[in-house]
């Protein structure tokens, strides 16, 4: 018989515990797709006697997740922890140096220490699988680093939180505020009893850094990313949305420009017929622009037991066929930290509402500073005349760069018939761009 590939599991929570089951019940399936039988040898968790729902007969229990990192046994580990730092980062650590390929699902640790674990899998002629790490069981990884490789890749976007596709499309679709639909969507297990990974957009800004790294060869460099959460998107600011024509998304935006790589987190307006626009409810969806291939585009599951464990197999079914990609798409010794864009150098265009006092002149006042930054509008709503109250003004711009936008803002946000910051949302076209070849 063929030698079976040997794996050890450290962590056996949701995606952990997916893992082991998928792995149990299509045993005969992955065999006859790689040739070798899949064995799992080892297991380790925070506590033995939790009750998990799975029978663990046959596979030894490591108290001690390093040990099962270590052991001779084992051929690969799936690293299902989670956390940047401790314990994740010393197994991942371990497993390596010990001559041992790596998969995991952990994408705030590829987000701060990708380079350096890049570095030391290559060092130890190994790799890391990391499929499972980015939009759950979409195979976007995969796709950067295999279909697409003949690309340079023009720019990619995407929906990479499933928690806040699920709020804001519960906001469209009842006129909800964020607080009730979050508590909602705690309730339902969508989002955690501490939202704040997700709805401020740290998890998403994790994701995209790694897909940057994939699509240009690059270190993953999270600290470049801008961050913008979705607490500030009321369903004012939606039903506007909807009148001209746009849905409001969570999207993660790449490109890599002549002035450095830009990375940005933060809700923005797409267009009603965009194929992002359709991405509802807890699904993700990323697109990929290629200068040879166009558009591509990948919607699915991004998150849970059943679609994580699909992508993490998936990475041990190349590791079992023998597939040995460089965890980035380039050797690791030709990693480089990218140059960043700054967030004042992005140009596009803008959606701003105000809640302006109900007199004559106010907009005059507006447009002046919106002109002497060079801020041209290209749509103005203003609703029926209520003297002596505040009433909302929306505008949306033509293209114009944001560091003129947020100086623009400061000074409309002083003036006294202005009373409430002012709220802006980027709006984004998403026109294909120059054909493919």
């Amino acid at each position: 018989m063929t030698t079976p590939l040997r794996i050890g599991i450290a962590g056996l929570g949701t995606v952990g515990g997916g893992v082991f089951r998928l792995l149990r019940t299509h045993r005969e399936l992955l065999q006859a797709r790689t040739g070798r039988p899949f064995e799992i040898r080892g297991v380790s968790a925070r506590s033995r006697r939790r009750e998990r729902g799975l029978d663990l007969s046959g596979v030894e229990w490591f108290d001690d997740p390093l040990a099962l990192a270590r052991h001779p046994e084992i051929d690969v580990v799936c690293e299902l922890i989670g956390g940047s730092e401790g314990i994740a980062r010393e197994l991942v650590t371990t497993a390596l140096a010990h001559g041992k390929p790596v998969v995991t699902a952990n994408k705030a640790l590829l987000a701060h220490h990708g380079g350096e674990l890049a570095r030391l899998a290559e060092a130890h002629s190994v790799t890391i699988g990391w499929e499972a790490a980015v939009a759950g069981g979409i195979p976007v990884v995969k796709a950067l680093r295999e279909g697409l490789a003949g690309n340079r890749i023009r720019r990619v976007y995407g929906i990479l939180n499933g928690t806040c596709n699920y709020i804001l499309t519960q906001m469209r679709l009842t006129g909800r505020p964020f607080d009730q639909v979050l508590a909602e969507a705690q309730r339902l297990g969508y989002a955690e009893a501490d939202p704040s990974f997700d709805v401020d957009g740290i998890d998403a800004a994790h994701k995209l850094a790694l897909l940057a790294a994939a699509a240009y060869g690059l270190e993953p460099d999270f600290a470049a990313v801008h961050v913008e959460g979705i607490r500030h998107v009321t369903p004012l600011d939606i039903a506007f949305a909807e009148e001209l024509g746009y849905r409001i998304k969570l999207l993660g935006v790449a490109r890599l420009t002549e002035h450095g790589l830009e990375q940005r987190v933060h809700p923005a307006m797409v267009p009603h017929e965009a194929p992002i626009a359709q991405v509802e409810g807890v699904y993700n969806g990323v697109t990929v622009e290629g200068d040879f291939v166009g558009t591509t585009v990948y919607e699915g599951r991004g998150a849970g037991a059943g679609p994580t464990a699909s992508a993490v197999v998936a990475d041990l079914v190349d590791l079992a066929r023998g597939v040995r990609l460089p965890v980035f798409g380039v050797p690791a010794e030709e990693l480089r930290p990218p140059t960043p864009l700054p967030m004042s150098r992005h140009e596009g265009c803008y959606y701003i509402r105000l809640q302006v006092v109900d007199r004559p002149g106010v907009l005059a006042e507006i447009a002046a500073i919106l002109r002497d930054h060079a801020i041209s509008i290209e749509a103005l709503i203003q609703r029926a005349r209520n003297p002596g109250r505040g009433v909302p003004i929306v505008l949306t711009t033509h293209e114009a760069r944001e560091g003129a936008m947020v100086t623009a803002l400061d000074q409309i946000g002083a003036l006294t018939s202005v009373l409430e910051p002012p709220r802006m949302i980027r709006i984004e076209p998403f026109a294909d761009g120059d054909p493919a070849v």
